[in-house]
């Protein structure tokens, strides 16, 4: 219950964020919008407000903005054409697809903005002190623990992290013998460093190196809301580079093709962050935010990132495609995605089925 719940409060945000994006820009350049839809398919719930339907329809994995001559066969009446999409310059029309994926990574920043000024962000401490030790780690085994604070190693005195990963590297293998405070006790550890891989967050090895086992201990430093904005500002830029850098590792077979997760999946990481506290769920959701946006933008027909394909080579030749070229790309889009959710679906069921 409580992943369906973590479910709703996530992405039913995240698809209102990204049709509002449409909507209001539609609005801005004075195109008739008919409907807004929460959810494909049938209509749950629905009311017409001026020349809009507002709608919740059967299916929640989504949502459209349908708007007046949105479609190059849809016959627009004489008079009629300053409301309809299709007779807006090319300009206006790309703003309003694109407006979608913008509003998403938006609304990520305003996430992000927002937890880092509530709860301000964590930074390794100046000294070398021991945030943690990991388990069944040569640390482990020698009696290193947290908030241990690291002042000698083999006779060389210890001022900050850095010294410590150093020491340890010229060791080459060899027990190193540490002083530490712990509280107000003194304490004489020996322990035996293990090479150990160091890889990045996609699992790649970047370096070999005699490893203890522990890592620096880090502190919440509160800052500025004009700081907040401008690390929320930045952590939403990073995250769109590891999402688009993850696509090229799973292109590159480096990130196994079954990490990709659907619905199932999404719900049942939502509940696990929602049980683990209010920032956890909003990181999450910030995060799908930006996955959501960037991957909007891929230029698959039938995607926001396709129209905007689309709207480029009708910029170059000066006329649009015509209806079937469009219609036959649509068609292909929506082929590759709908095998891309069977995927995912497929993946979300044998993940369950491994008892994840």
């Amino acid at each position: 219950m409580t992943s369906i719940l973590a479910f709703i409060l996530v992405l039913g945000p995240l698809i209102f964020i990204h049709e509002l994006g449409h909507f209001l820009c539609a609005k801005l350049f004075g195109i008739r919008v008919l409907k807004f839809s929460l959810g494909f398919g049938p209509k749950v719930l629905g009311r017409t407000i001026g020349d809009t339907e507002y709608l919740v329809s059967a299916f929640p994995l989504g949502g459209y903005v349908k708007m007046y001559g949105e479609s190059l066969t849809e016959e627009v009446a004489s008079g009629e054409e300053r409301f309809s999409f299709s007779h807006k310059a090319i300009w206006q029309r790309f703003l309003v697809v694109f407006s979608g994926p913008l509003f998403n990574l938006i609304f990520a920043v305003f996430l992000f903005s927002f937890i880092f000024a509530i709860m301000g962000i964590s930074q390794p401490v100046n000294e070398a002190r021991i945030g943690g030790v990991t388990v069944n780690s040569p640390a482990e085994k020698a009696g290193l623990a947290a908030n241990d604070l690291i002042l000698n190693i083999n006779g060389a005195k210890v001022q900050e992290w850095n010294d410590v990963a150093h020491l340890i590297k010229l060791s080459a293998g060899n027990p190193v013998t540490l002083i530490v405070r712990r509280g107000d006790q003194s304490l004489t550890i020996t322990g035996q460093p293990t090479m150990e891989q160091d890889k990045n967050i996609f699992g790649e090895v970047i370096d070999t190196r005699y490893m203890l086992g522990i890592r620096v201990a880090d502190e919440l430093v509160h800052i500025s809301p004009g700081e907040a904005i401008q690390t929320g500002f930045m952590h939403t830029w990073v995250l769109i580079k590891i999402t688009l850098l993850g696509i090229v590792k799973i292109i590159q077979k480096v990130v196994p093709a079954s990490e990709l997760g659907g619905p199932i999946r999404i719900a049942q990481i939502a509940g696990q962050q929602m049980s683990a506290g209010w920032v956890n769920l909003l990181h999450f959701t910030g995060l799908l935010s930006v996955s959501l946006g960037v991957l909007n933008l891929f230029p698959i027909p039938i995607l926001d990132g396709g129209h905007l394909v689309f709207f480029a080579v009708e910029a170059i030749r000066r006329k649009p495609l015509s209806v079937e070229t469009r219609e036959r790309f649509q068609m292909i889009g929506l082929v590759l995605l709908v095998s891309l959710m069977l995927f995912v679906f497929y993946n979300d069921f044998r993940f369950l089925g491994n008892g994840g």
